[in-house]
């Protein structure tokens, strides 16, 4: 693990270790695939993997497999990818494999109950917050959003209510000032790996106890659509720069531009210009400006309709914005 990992260190009754644990894998996305990876290699059985069926992604919709299933089938582990948990099929291939323990990273459906019930050793979940702060499906995304300087990552009891299960140990990470969404996630998920393994070493050999969460400091952090990726620019500058950071790259910053969607990368805070409208463009020695309810924003890329990310200056070459003319109107 890395720095500031810390497990809920406890003794059970019977006192004695255990063999390496049967496990059922459950994750979808790209972020997930370290965990796996670090449970290929930690000596415990990964015996199937569990994740999203396959789905048409991309211009042309071509139907691709999720980046986990992509590792299960190289590593040659058996892929179960029912439509929901709840299928009975998928509940009695669950009770054949006698798995000790299932491990979830992001896989994207809700764990029925029944299926719950069946390892010995329960789901352990990691998430990317330090719980109770930022429970939900976007923990990363609003932690930046919200001007956080420190998150981390759980592992925790997966239980029927969102994020709350009792917590196994944590790992920090700061944020830093110029970190999107997808850096810092990037980092969490090898930092989680490690966590996520120790604590399945620490359920095996009985020196771990979950412990409850504490009821102060609770915090959601609902999925973030398209529209809530638009950039308000009446907020301050560094609010604006925390928002696009934080939904960088998915789903995207954009704004509008002549009626047509213009997307936007991360952007940088200039506080002490103040003379410019909210929305309103500027060009100047310090490069494309956007004026905000207070200071104003440095562009970086933009991404046209139909077109792909150029420097926003170069974009301006072309758009030739008339005096006054503003983004997001």
């Amino acid at each position: 693990m890395d720095r500031g990992a810390r497990l809920s260190a406890g003794a059970r009754p019977d006192g004695e270790g255990e063999p390496p644990l049967r496990l059922l894998f459950a994750g979808t996305p790209e972020p997930a695939v370290p965990s796996l990876e670090a449970l290929l290699a930690s000596g415990h059985e990964v015996v199937a993997v569990l994740t999203r069926p396959d789905a048409r992604a991309g211009r042309g919709r071509q139907v691709s497999r999720s980046p986990v299933a992509e590792r299960a089938d190289a590593a040659g582990i058996p892929v179960l990818q029912p439509r929901s948990p709840r299928e009975p099929e998928f509940l009695d291939r669950l009770a054949e494999l006698a798995v000790d323990c299932a491990p979830v990273v992001a896989y994207g459906a809700l764990v029925p109950q029944a299926a719950l019930d069946l390892p010995r050793h329960g789901w352990v979940n990691l998430h990317f917050s330090l719980l109770p702060a930022w429970r939900g499906a976007a923990p990363v995304q609003h932690a930046i959003m919200a001007g956080d300087e420190l998150t981390g990552a759980s592992t925790f009891r997966l239980e029927a209510g969102l994020d709350t299960g009792p917590v196994f140990g944590v790992v920090t990470e700061p944020i830093g000032p110029r970190d999107t969404a997808g850096d810092l996630l990037g980092r969490l998920a090898v930092s989680g790996a490690g966590l996520l393994v120790a604590t399945l070493d620490g359920i095996a050999d009985g020196s771990l106890v979950a412990q409850p969460q504490p009821a102060e400091g609770i915090s959601l952090a609902p999925r973030i659509e398209t529209a809530d990726a638009r950039v308000d620019w009446t907020l301050p500058a560094h609010v604006v720069d925390r928002r696009v950071r934080g939904v960088t790259p998915a789903p995207g910053a954009w704004t509008t531009w002549r009626g047509d969607r213009l997307r936007l990368g991360p952007v940088e805070p200039v506080p002490e210009v103040d003379l410019v409208a909210p929305g309103e463009l500027e060009v100047g020695p310090d490069g494309v400006l956007v004026g905000t309810g207070r200071g104003a924003v440095r562009l970086g890329e933009v991404q046209p309709a139909g077109k792909r990310m150029i420097a926003a200056a170069d974009w301006l070459r072309g758009a030739r914005p008339q005096l006054g003319e503003r983004v997001g109107t």
